[in-house]
């Protein structure tokens, strides 16, 4: 197969293109990626020689065309995808995630190419503690201009399928965890803060509940949907990892031994989703997936290791990082503001 990813120097992409070429060595895989703030080309060092790397943005119509041309199949990652960010200035996130899906779009239907579409739990909105889970049927109900373009892009790749016969399918996920990601994201963003001796910054009263699932698990998963999924179908992807944030916190304190409450609370986040929990029981059942982190500390563990022993891929953005969330107003709150 000759393969397009998309966003593929970013955190999920650069995952999936190292698994492919590490497991599916007849792959032929190109990577398109702006090398924006989140895209890292030394993510992909290590199979630098063994792809093909585009610097490029997915808006350009004329550059996509031709890329898509010569391959029988894209994965879409690329997206812009930090709730704060998107709060700050959505722009980038309409052009990225509405007008780059388009310009795909646009591609795979002149050249008749298989697409398959990766997008998030968050365009369902949030649940209360007792609602039961995310299924393929939950109605959207976008928070934040993040989750509302990539709404936006899953009904693009809808319409496309349905009026225009693209053979697409497309896939939302939970909250994923692993190497590579950016320490802007919460759990690297905690673990490198522990690293350096600080303490762990939580939103609000950190009761805000999220469904983990490593990386890895996700993208065996989109092979799985590329290579079986039925057209034209959503399948949601999640671990059964559903836990509270102060919960994650207090995990990694006691991986690094320190005392359960040794972290700060920090101003809530506007329009901060409460809950989030995927039923992936369409994806188990018809194309028989299972995660091989079914057990959250496992991979919790795992990732720690990871910052620890690759210190030179994330501290060079470790201190921006940090002064962008006090630029944006990020304070520590006393027990009566919590």
């Amino acid at each position: 197969m000759r393969l397009l990813v998309t966003g593929g120097a970013g955190f999920i992409g650069a995952n999936f293109v190292r698994q492919t070429v590490a497991e599916r060595p007849d792959t032929t895989v190109t990577v398109l990626d702006a090398l924006t703030y989140a895209g890292n080309r030394a993510s992909l060092d290590s199979v630098a020689e063994g792809i093909d790397f585009v610097h490029g943005d997915i808006a350009d119509l004329d550059l996509v065309d031709e890329l898509v041309s010569g391959v029988d199949a894209v994965v879409h990652f690329a997206a812009e995808s930090h709730n704060d960010n998107s709060l700050a200035d959505p722009w980038p996130f309409l052009q990225t995630n509405i007008i780059g899906t388009y310009s795909l779009l646009q591609a795979v239907r002149r050249h008749e190419v298989r697409y398959h579409h990766v997008s998030t739990d968050e365009v369902y909105g949030d649940l209360t503690p007792e609602e039961p889970a995310f299924t393929e049927s939950t109605a959207y109900n976008p928070s934040s201009p993040y989750s509302a373009t990539k709404a936006g892009s899953d009904m693009l790749v809808r319409a496309w399928a349905r009026s225009f016969g693209v053979r697409a399918t497309l896939s939302n996920c939970s909250n994923n965890y692993g190497p590579y990601q950016h320490v802007e994201k919460f759990i690297p963003r905690q673990i490198t803060n522990l690293i350096d001796g600080v303490r762990p910054r939580l939103y609000g009263a950190g009761h805000q509940v999220r469904d983990w699932i490593h990386v890895a698990d996700h993208n065996r998963a989109v092979w799985d949907i590329l290579e079986r999924g039925r057209l034209g179908r959503t399948y949601l992807i999640g671990a059964n990892g559903e836990l509270d944030n102060k919960s994650v916190v207090r995990l990694l304190l006691a991986a690094f031994d320190r005392d359960p409450d040794d972290f700060d609370h920090v101003t809530d986040r506007r329009g901060h989703d409460q809950r989030y929990a995927i039923d992936a029981s369409l994806l188990r059942e018809e194309l028989g997936w299972t995660p091989r982190y079914s057990d959250f500390r496992t991979g919790l563990l795992a990732t720690i290791q990871w910052y620890r022993d690759n210190e030179s891929w994330w501290r060079p953005r470790k201190a921006e990082t940090e002064r962008a969330y006090v630029a944006s107003g990020e304070q520590t709150l006393n027990s009566t503001e919590k």
